[in-house]
């Protein structure tokens, strides 16, 4: 988990620098970081499948590697595209780290145990997300932001081998297998077009025209195609039945608001200190600590809570809580708010994803069926991941649009400043036209403050897209069944249920082979014994009651 978060976060200060260098616009920035988004939704639940299916130690070892040489590729990029097509590729090796790292510990922790476990999960997040935007910010103003995505080999390298060496699970019983094919190309078209949808919409064609009439009626067939094939299939990619689950329902709306905030913070809080506040990479890494702090301080504290006292649902309303106010201040900052302002509301939101990100994926383990504890896991961090790239595609959206707006309503004002400035003022003036990130920390004093309004209102703008979803999770997790965490590990209750089986199966059989047989002289027998007897004439000792949850073992001899 740390490669892939040093992986991703390392970049994050110097995308604006990227995306600048590559001639891209706001529309490449966006899918930059979408592509990732897109994949990794899309592959977490066909490796939560997988880990029911096949080796879990191998498909983790296989994520790895994915991951990192797709990352390292992408430091080759020479224009927005195939950026934006290898980062779709490091989505993929994403999408198993997140749902693998959940199944593998499911399988060796208990859920009231794992409480403290999520929490350094969260730490290593946290000094991940710390240490990766100061470290990208350096790395591209000393060296260039290509040797960004070459940073995690080493890292990677070491992961490989500590997995290999140090990673022991439970055996588990071989299963056939069946891989839902058509619910993956399904599942795909449907989270693709609408993206697609999304970002271009408003740009490249009208909200209301026939692009966009084709491409929402392919995510409605899809959509549909997708959830008939998930209902007939034999092993689905999703079950379905899952949503029957309330515990699950409601963790997956609770896990949609968390992934908006969560994504959309890491994405467009470093977009905002560097173009709406002038800051360098490096700068910009050191004034997004407030929000990390809020992240590692949570993560750790509440997870040290919920294992030592059992109870979690406080903990995660008040996290739900901190979310939403997080998010509706961040919509309120301007290019002149007063940083310290700007760092609380950082901190709010920052604790609130500490706080829901990972104890949501714990609720639904501590009630999901053993057998289905893959598809359960990454079913609730793929609809985060969805909820993730669904808001940073809508958000970028709202923030280009928004920019655009400000600069034409200003458009006066920034032509006259231009002016000012001779031939220099030619070029700026080309490269905002032409709808390219400016380097705003290299602007002139007098472009740069419109410059920093104009995306100021924008980041802004984004925010308060996601207050509705910020609400909509506290009112999830209220809603939530307060199950207590119980200590029993995947393996146990796997173990257990087999027990309780065979317990059952067992003692059906007995009374069965106790019944009598309805003939005429069996009827007139006074000593026929009831069914309740002992079976077979044997022995007149009665048998003890059957024993129930870890106890249970299965009478191997009994049922031979």
């Amino acid at each position: 988990m740390f490669v892939s978060m040093l992986a991703s976060t390392v970049v994050s200060t110097s995308l604006p620098v990227i995306i600048s260098e590559l001639g891209g616009g706001q529309s490449s920035f966006t899918w930059v970081v979408t592509a990732t988004l897109l994949t990794t939704a899309i592959s977490t639940p066909i490796w939560g499948k997988l880990a029911d299916l096949f080796p879990r130690k191998l498909l983790f070892q296989l994520a790895i590697a994915i991951f990192v040489l797709a990352t390292a590729a992408a430091g080759f990029s020479q224009s927005p595209e195939v950026l934006i097509a290898f980062r779709a590729v490091q989505g993929l090796g994403a999408g198993g780290l997140a749902a693998m790292s959940q199944v593998i510990m499911a399988d060796i922790i208990s859920p009231r145990e794992r409480g403290r476990y999520m929490g350094l999960f969260g730490a290593v997040m946290a000094v991940a997300t710390i240490g990766g935007p100061l470290l990208g910010g350096v790395i591209t103003d000393a060296w260039g932001w290509r040797w960004n995505f070459f940073i995690a080999l080493p890292f990677a390298v070491a992961a490989l081998i500590l997995v290999q060496r140090t990673l022991r699970l439970p055996d588990r019983a071989r299963q056939k297998v069946t891989i839902d094919y058509v619910g993956i190309v399904l599942l795909s078209a449907a989270v693709s077009l609408l993206l697609i949808w999304i970002t271009l919409a408003g740009g490249s064609f009208e909200w209301w025209s026939m692009p966009t009439l084709l491409m929402l009626t392919g995510v409605a067939v899809s959509t549909t195609g997708f959830v008939i094939v998930e209902l007939r299939s034999r092993e689905p990619l999703i079950p379905l039945s899952l949503f029957r689950d309330r515990t699950f329902t409601l963790a997956v709306l609770a896990s949609i608001a968390t992934g908006i905030s969560m994504f959309g913070s890491a994405v467009y809080l470093s977009q905002y200190m560097q173009l709406a506040r002038g800051a360098t990479p490096t700068e910009a890494g050191f004034m997004t600590i407030p929000m990390i702090g809020g992240l590692l301080l949570a993560s750790i504290g509440i997870g040290q809570l919920i294992s030592r006292f059992g109870h979690w649902k406080p903990y995660l309303v008040g996290g739900a809580v901190s979310l939403a106010a997080g998010t509706a201040l961040l919509s309120t900052i301007e290019y002149d708010t007063p940083f310290v302002l700007v760092s609380v509301y950082m901190f709010l939101l920052g604790a609130g994803v500490g706080t829901t990100m990972q104890n949501l994926v714990l609720i639904v383990q501590n009630t999901a069926d053993p057998a289905k504890i893959g598809v359960s896991s990454s079913g609730v961090t793929f609809f985060r991941s969805l909820g993730g790239t669904i808001g940073v595609s809508v958000m970028g959206a709202a923030l280009a649009t928004t920019v655009t707006d400000a600069l034409t309503q200003r458009r006066a004002e920034l032509a006259a400043a231009i002016a000012e400035l001779g031939e220099s003022g030619a070029e700026i003036a080309s490269g905002l036209q032409a709808g390219t990130l400016p380097q705003v920390s290299a602007l002139p004093p007098v472009v740069q403050v419109i410059v920093e309004d104009a995306y100021a209102q924008g980041i802004a703008h984004a925010f308060a897209i996601a207050i509705p979803f910020a609400v909509l999770s506290i009112v999830a997790i209220l809603f939530l069944p307060n199950v207590p965490l119980g200590r029993m590990t995947t393996g146990q209750k796997l173990a257990a249920g087999e027990a309780d089986l065979a317990t059952v199966s067992v003692d059906e059989a007995m009374q069965q082979l106790g019944e009598p047989v309805d003939t005429p002289s069996s009827s007139a027998s006074t000593d026929r014994p009831s069914p309740s007897g002992p079976p077979l004439g044997g022995s007149e000792t009665t048998s003890p009651p059957p024993q129930t949850g870890r106890d249970r073992t299965p009478d191997t001899g009994s049922a031979s």
